[in-house]
């Protein structure tokens, strides 16, 4: 999978607000209620990475949970990047599902 230029991300992140690009990868902070729901969003994100074969680097403080995505394989960011994103936004408390 070929990662995608700068111009190609930053058009894509237009809908995925709050996300950001920077050293080959997308990555954005959730701040959830208390750390009981910050890890239950880990677990949600777990499953959803492990299912679309895809895993993200994440990092649990208290009640914040950080999300990095990039297709180590590539070299950077690609379209499974992109698309975990949307899901990650699915599964954030207060998301409409």
């Amino acid at each position: 999978m070929a990662t995608l230029p700068d111009d190609e991300i930053a058009d894509a992140l237009t809908a995925l607000p709050g996300w950001s690009a920077a050293g080959g990868a997308i990555t954005k902070q959730f701040e959830l209620a208390d750390f009981p729901a910050a890890v239950a969003f880990v677990v949600r994100i777990g499953f959803a990475a492990e299912a679309a074969d895809h895993h993200p680097d994440l990092d649990v403080r208290y009640r914040r949970v950080t999300v990095t995505l990039s297709t180590h394989s590539a070299g950077g960011v690609t379209a499974k990047d992109l698309d975990l994103a949307a899901t990650v936004e699915g599964l954030a408390p207060g998301a409409s599902r």
